[in-house]
């Protein structure tokens, strides 16, 4: 059982009710909570690991929902703040015919109108007996949020947590997106452990192997390239592997990366495990995700994992 924190956003995907058509024709939404950090949160005690989440949420009604939300799943939420007057982030998530997401907006708010762009406290103590941070980018694209992040980070290398990053990129949260490339990089170089998109990782260093950024990332010992629903390419301890993604009825992708994420982050945390045997798990996380509506409902726990791996 590993302890991890997830630091970053809390949301509502409003999920569109009709699939196949872009935002400005969905007639209804359903509000699921969401956000990347949050998600994998989540997905880790289902694992059966701990979880502590940092972030910051609105004090309104979406950010009771959402504290609640994970208090149910089983999330530590010490870290977890209130902004008295910006609000709770929803996201519009459009869906094709065949599940895929897109990014649909955020209505009529500005991108960094949120509350979750003012997270602005780091309590140290819950870095004490952690073996993980998990952080997004996200957080980076806002001054407050950004400034958390890197006393986060220094935290974790003070205290010798490991720390992945899982790009996730969005280059609509940012405000001024020439700065994203450099700033994302800069916190490449402190990472244990990177999963990349692999069109994430084209943008960021040109290249898509593992073991060709490998010289890119001077601290990582764990790269994992993943490309939708075909495959993850893996240089992990020096050791190269792909594993071919599983095929199953998608419902909805939302939050199958991040639950390919708690995967790896699991996996590692039990240590003994190959690349192979990692990768494997967590590509099976991901994909039994899919199969409802939701980042967080749709997850699978541990024993529904193992049986999916030995049908």
């Amino acid at each position: 059982m590993s302890t991890v924190i997830c630091l970053g956003e809390v949301l509502f995907d409003l999920l569109a009710n009709e699939s196949g058509v872009s935002s400005e024709y969905v007639k209804s939404w359903t509000p699921l909570p969401g956000g990347a950090p949050a998600n994998v949160a989540c997905a880790l005690v289902k694992m059966g690991d701990r979880s502590r989440f940092i972030g910051c949420v609105g004090n309104d009604e979406a950010g009771a929902k959402l504290a609640a939300k994970l208090t149910t799943e089983g999330v530590d939420i010490t870290g977890l703040q209130y902004h008295p007057t910006d609000p709770t982030r929803q996201v519009q998530v459009t869906r094709s015919i065949d599940g895929d997401r897109s990014f649909g907006g955020f209505g009529n708010i500005s991108t960094d109108k949120f509350a979750d762009t003012q997270l602005s406290e780091i309590p140290s103590e819950l870095f004490t007996g952690a073996d993980f941070l998990l952080l997004g980018t996200i957080a980076l694209a806002y001054p407050t949020s950004a400034a958390s992040t890197w006393k986060a980070v220094e935290l974790a290398t003070a205290k010798g947590v490991k720390i992945l990053v899982d790009i996730n990129w969005r280059p609509a949260f940012w405000i001024s997106p020439e700065l994203a490339i450099p700033t994302i990089q800069q916190l490449l170089e402190r990472a244990d452990y990177v999963k990349f998109a692999r069109e994430e990782a084209e943008l960021i260093y040109g290249e898509t192997l593992p073991q060709s950024l490998c010289k890119y990332l001077p601290k990582a010992v764990g790269i994992f390239v993943t490309d939708g629903g075909n495959i993850c390419e893996y240089w992990l301890n020096g050791s190269t592997g792909s594993q071919p993604a599983f095929t199953v009825n998608a419902v909805d992708t939302t939050g199958a990366g991040d639950a390919f994420v708690a995967g790896l982050l699991h996996q590692l945390g039990t240590g003994g495990k190959s690349g192979a045997e990692i990768v494997r798990y967590a590509a099976a996380a991901g994909a039994l995700t899919t199969r409802k509506a939701g980042a967080i409902d749709s997850q699978p726990t541990d024993a529904e994992i193992i049986q999916f791996l030995g049908a």
